[in-house]
């Protein structure tokens, strides 16, 4: 893992400048026995990111902040603190449509969110759900933690449909025969959190459209990971923080809604920032009215969702992060671990691993079943100076663009043989 110096020991390093020698990193030779061309040891360059503390193998939990990126956002605050001049306008433009060109959509298709679970929640509720009842149907990869919004549907007389997974996918055909006419959402992961499955979106779209029922993707796992095209695909809605893979912070997420949908959901929410005209009959000078103020809303995704004010910082952070990606080029990044995900899928049964994770998966997610897998896992790794998710009976390997397969070949070092 290239692990760069401070940022303030080469203040000449401009984002142009680092963005443009990305590209002309130096190839090493391939490794581990693999037959593969010269494979690059990472993408990242020297000042790219703070020296970490371990080999960090967990960016599915939490991406590192490269070091520009946290430039940008100390020279926020540094503004704020001066209480200097500062357009959130001009950066919510900018990050919209560059988040907008990373999963082909229109910026006005777009609407900024605090979480995940904060856009799926707004989805539910402009589908009026639960007193529309109809179906849901959705499967067991998906977001552990929406396990309990659908449970609670569920006992609020939506019938909930939940698919499970076979070799730890799940085929379109499981959700043709699960989506009926009565069905209102399917609701999926696009990468699945759990082991990193990736759905055919596309075809399960055509599925549910055909019978009326709209979809929603949670695609955390996929924005930055994998080519994700909105309008391809069909989905009607998707949504995603950004302190994963899209290198921002807790906090600020974006939520994608096809345009040609907002007619048919229920506006549960109303927020200032939803609208586009506002004159008010209240106060000193105000022309009089006969209504308290004259409003009108967007006719866009915030004009549906909005409602307060969200993250200055992060949108900062997400200034410089966004540029980035779309800089490195998601399919850039996704050959670039996929020698990473191999080594790991020959390494790991050979030391008697069980890999959850479908051998042709393409996200950056590789999961292992192991009972007691903190308790047996935690002591070695932390010896060895490698982070990975540890959870209860599973691990998750996660490399991302600035790690190589020297931190591959530490980690597997690290893991004990099972016997």
């Amino acid at each position: 893992m290239i692990q760069g110096s401070d940022s303030r020991s080469e203040p000449a390093l401009c984002r142009r400048t680092l963005l443009r020698g990305a590209a002309l990193l130096p190839l090493a030779p391939a490794v581990a026995g693999e037959a593969l061309a010269a494979l690059p040891t990472s993408l990242a360059r020297p000042g790219d990111f703070a020296p970490m503390a371990k080999v960090y193998l967990d960016s599915g939990t939490m991406h590192p902040v490269p070091l520009l990126a946290k430039a940008a956002v100390d020279a926020y605050f540094q503004s704020r603190a001066e209480m200097r001049e500062w357009s959130s306008h001009d950066a919510e433009v900018r990050i919209k449509a560059a988040f907008a060109r990373l999963i082909n959509a229109a910026p006005e298709d777009l609407a900024f969110i605090q979480s995940t679970t904060a856009g799926e929640q707004s989805i539910v509720d402009a589908l009026d759900l639960p007193a529309a009842k109809g179906s849901v149907v959705t499967d067991t990869l998906h977001f552990f933690g929406s396990f309990w919004l659908y449970d609670q549907l569920g006992k609020q007389g939506v019938d909930v449909r939940w698919i499970r997974p076979t070799a730890g996918r799940i085929d379109p055909d499981a959700y043709e025969k699960a989506i009926g006419p009565d069905t209102r959402l399917v609701s999926l992961s696009l990468v699945s959190t759990y082991n990193g499955f990736e759905h055919d979106l596309k075809r399960i779209c055509e599925i549910a459209h055909a019978r009326g029922a709209l979809v929603y993707a949670d695609i955390i796992h996929a924005a930055g990971t994998v080519p994700i095209d909105v309008k391809t695909s069909g989905v009607d809605f998707a949504a995603t923080a950004s302190y994963k893979w899209l290198m921002g912070d807790f906090g600020l997420g974006f939520l994608y809604v096809r345009p040609d949908r907002l007619a048919r959901l229920k506006r549960k929410r109303f927020g200032y920032y939803q609208l586009d005209g506002f004159k008010p009959h209240v106060y000193p000078y105000d022309e009089p009215g006969q209504t308290i103020a004259d409003m009108t809303p967007r006719a866009d995704a915030e004009g549906m969702f909005a409602m307060g004010t969200h993250s200055h910082a992060v949108m900062t952070q997400l200034d410089w992060s966004l540029a980035k990606l779309l800089d490195l080029g998601v399919h850039r990044i996704m050959a670039h671990r996929q020698p990473m995900l191999r080594r790991l899928h020959e390494a790991l049964p050979a030391k008697g691993y069980e890999v959850a994770t479908p051998r042709d998966c393409r996200s950056p997610l590789l999961t292992c079943v192991l009972l007691d897998a903190h308790k047996t896992l935690a002591e070695p790794l932390n010896r060895a100076g490698v982070a990975i998710t540890l959870s209860r009976n599973r691990f998750r390997i996660c490399p991302s663009w600035f790690n190589s397969m020297d931190d591959i070949e530490r980690l597997i070092a690290a893991l004990p043989t099972l016997s």
